[in-house]
């Protein structure tokens, strides 16, 4: 059922630069549909970094969208920028595909085995299938189609007619120190090489490399080895005659450029440009394009040579993985939002974009955080059910569990991510097995069918399978550790009996919890449900004895799942068993 069509809480961030866009529209664009716009290069896998240039414009239009304006989330796929250098640790990919540097990336192979056309294919259709299972609605747009077609020949021409004034611009900035390579935007191959001064440092903005005509702001690509290593040795203004040459294969061609589709505008003219011909309003950046001479600084200037305005542009902040400082597309290996979809629902990816505003850095979890991370989400999902979550964490709530068109498929009964993992663990695949203890979580409402608590079972099961190394995975025992049991004193012992006599009528996950917490308790002649502040601090010493006691008669560890998990997965015949009775 489609969400209501209205304003979410004002004091969220998405609310306040809906606000801004709707009235910059209405000013620059009145009548027409809001257009706001990211821009994505398939040059390689599409990090989780990338997907914040999508998620940032995709929570603003659709908060626009709900207010009942019609809205345009363009994603421009910059298909038609140079294959810049082979990225590390691609399957299907060796040494021979250096050979296509400096061809577009819809020139080059896929990886071996793969079943699209091109390089750029392959990678932007794992992105396009993940933003479907986020709910993301966007028109794309192929930047190959664009060119090759013609689409953009009035702005080309243009741009070199207005060559002299945009060289102006750039200029004003030659001087300055180049940008820290440290981007999630997909800037131009070119502009990425300058950064990492690799000799190309002008590329970006076609200040060199011209031969006799100067400053040129288009760069074609070879007619024989379709690499864009050419320079421009000649060009007439009245007829539009370019001459380039190949550097790379020697190749030499006069062409006509109000005719020729083989060549785009540099990045630092091309951005601009798009925002001009689309109308584009709301765009945000990455932090290194605030830097002085940076594409979106000097974008701002540049548009007004095609008549448009600067978009709206947030800068937002770097998306870092547990465990890794950022991520960097040109390596491979990082992770996507495919992989983060293996693992945690749509629901709690879009939270972690919605929840923080576009200058926040955050961390998405691979690890054993991401159970602590469930645990806030089902926390925040309670309390917006009773009524008493804080209004702008209602809005983040909303927005990250469906769009203004529909609400996202959810897990029926959303176990907790860490039992469900526990489980997953223990049974390792066994799906009779899990369905009997996750059955006997809540005896008062038991599980009938696994379907019920997926797809999240299978998210933990597949986060437990691959991203738990091996010597953490639990393994119960076969046979009892009869030398332990042997040595324990009488108070150990007696912790033990306290527990087998408690089981059966505690037989539930809330039901061990308390068992297992208050044998210690009892133990020291306290009733088992005083609260800490009743107790003395060495009862929780006490505890951790106990509970490590119980991980070595199980699983043989110090530590393991949560224990009352635990015991439901072993099954009451095999604890007493393994615990001596």
């Amino acid at each position: 059922m489609p969400i209501v069509a209205q304003s979410t809480e004002t004091t969220d961030w998405v609310s306040r630069f809906a606000d801004e866009v709707i009235e910059e529209s209405e000013r620059r664009a009145p009548g027409k549909p809001v257009v706001v716009a990211s821009g994505l290069s398939p040059s390689g896998p599409i990090h989780l970094g990338n997907l914040r240039e999508v998620m940032t414009p995709h929570l603003v239009a659709d908060e626009i969208r709900r207010r009942g304006h019609q809205v345009r989330h363009l994603i421009s796929w910059d298909d038609y920028d140079r294959f810049r250098k082979v990225p590390n640790g691609i399957d299907g990919v060796d040494e021979s595909w250096a050979g296509h540097i400096g061809k577009p990336l819809t020139s080059v192979p896929a990886p071996a085995g793969s079943a699209y056309p091109n390089w750029a294919e392959h990678f932007k259709a794992a992105m396009v299938a993940s933003l479907d299972e986020l709910g993301v609605e966007f028109d794309g747009i192929s930047q190959t189609a664009q060119y090759t077609a013609g689409v953009y020949r009035d702005q080309v021409l243009h741009a070199v007619a207005h060559r002299a004034g945009i060289d102006e611009i750039l200029d004003q900035y030659r001087t300055k120190k180049a940008p820290a390579k440290q981007s999630q935007k997909p800037v131009d191959e070119a502009e990425l090489e300058a950064a990492e001064g690799s000799g190309a440092a002008s590329e970006d903005d076609g200040s060199s490399g011209a031969g006799s005509v100067g400053y040129f702001p288009y760069k074609p690509y070879c007619g024989n080895c379709e690499k864009d290593l050419t320079t421009v040795t000649a060009y007439d203004d009245d007829s539009t005659e370019l001459t380039y040459s190949c550097t790379a294969c020697g190749f030499s061609e006069t062409v006509r450029l109000n005719e020729f589709n083989r060549g785009k505008l540099v990045w630092k003219v091309d951005w601009p440009m798009r925002w001009a011909y689309e109308g584009v309003i709301f765009e945000p950046s990455g932090v290194d394009h605030s830097s002085p001479g940076s594409s979106f600084q000097v974008g701002g200037q540049i548009v007004g040579i095609f008549g448009g305005k600067q978009p709206i542009g947030p800068m937002y902040a770097f998306v870092g993985i547990t465990g890794m400082a950022k991520m960097s597309s040109s390596r491979g290996g990082v992770p996507t939002p495919a992989d983060a979809l293996k693992i945690m629902e749509p629901q709690l990816l879009r939270w972690l974009y919605a929840r923080r505003r576009p200058n926040q850095s955050f961390k998405i979890a691979f690890d054993q955080e991401i159970q602590r991370l469930y645990d806030e989400w089902d926390k925040l999902d309670a309390k917006v059910a009773d009524g008493s979550a804080l209004p702008a964490d209602v809005a983040a709530h909303s927005r990250a569990v469906g769009t203004a068109g529909r609400e996202l498929p959810r897990t029926v009964r959303a176990l907790p991510y860490r039992t469900l993992a526990s489980v997953a663990d223990i049974t390792a695949g066994h799906e009779d097995q899990a369905l009997r203890i996750l059955s006997e979580l809540d005896p008062s409402d038991p599980l009938t069918a696994l379907d019920e608590a997926r797809p999240r079972y299978d998210k933990a099961e597949a986060w437990i399978n691959t991203h738990v190394p091996a010597d953490q995975r639990t393994v119960v025992r076969e046979q009892p550790d009869a030398e332990l049991l042997k040595s324990l004193d009488e108070a150990s012992q007696q912790s033990l009996r306290l527990l087998l006599d408690g089981l059966a009528e505690h037989w539930s996950l809330d039901g061990l919890t308390h068992l297992v917490y208050g044998v210690p308790k009892v133990q020291a002649g306290f009733p088992a449900d005083a609260t800490p502040k009743e107790l003395p601090p060495e009862i929780k010493t006490a505890q951790r004895t106990f509970f490590a006691l119980l991980y070595h008669l199980l699983v043989g560890r110090d530590t393991g799942p949560r224990l009352p998990t635990l015991l439901l997965a072993v099954g009451q015949e095999r604890v007493r068993g393994l615990l001596g009775e």
